[in-house]
């Protein structure tokens, strides 16, 4: 346990997450993330036996904060399973403009990895994506949809190719414009009871 309360892997996780989203892994050195922690080389790999260690468990922290994130974005919308979805694409867009946004630090990470197809942060990261995956396929099939494994796959295609084209681009207004791909394809997927369609 560190002086400050909080314990000390915890606080070389916190150091990591800032500089490996920042940086990037490669641009990060060991030495780095331990000055910014504020702990030793040696206290550092006594967590953590090496840096794709610590790159793994960097990735592990983001997983279930941002998957909680975007079921509460999705929760706040009151008014259909489309513009549920499509405000998770116009909330982002919106995180986006901020000048320290650098896109999804899962998929930048599997790029600067991806010569090593076995890395556990690339796991972690395959992981990830298949547990929003998932939950938009049940959240689907909860309202009726027929082809509810089809269209989750759609709108993640479509939430990964905005983030890879914003952050090339530097306009949030592509994942807006994703996010109007997704409320019409939701839309139109959505069983119609006396010609209207129905909404959660």
């Amino acid at each position: 346990m560190a002086r400050s309360g909080i314990p000390t892997r915890e606080r070389i996780i916190t150091a990591a997450n800032s500089l490996f989203y920042n940086d990037g892994i490669r641009g990060v050195s060991v030495d780095a993330v331990a000055a910014k922690a504020g702990v030793t080389k040696r206290t550092l790999y006594y967590h953590f036996r090496s840096k794709d260690e610590l790159v793994a468990a960097y990735l592990a922290g983001r997983d279930q904060p941002n998957l909680a994130l975007f079921r509460q974005w999705f929760s706040e919308a009151d008014d259909g399973l489309p513009a549920q979805v499509e405000r998770i694409f116009r909330n982002l867009a919106r995180s986006a403009r901020h000048p320290k946004w650098k896109g999804c630090g899962f998929l930048r990470t599997s790029a600067e990895l991806a010569n090593l197809p076995g890395h556990p942060a690339i796991k972690i990261g395959a992981a990830h994506k298949k547990k929003f995956e998932a939950w938009l396929r049940e959240t689907f099939a909860e309202a009726g949809i027929a082809q509810a494994a089809q269209l989750a796959r759609q709108i993640l295609l479509l939430l990964d190719g905005s983030f890879a084209v914003v952050l090339l681009h530097r306009d949030p207004s592509y994942m807006e414009t994703a996010g109007e791909a997704a409320h019409a394809l939701i839309e139109a997927a959505l069983p119609v009871q006396a010609g209207v369609r129905r909404k959660r």
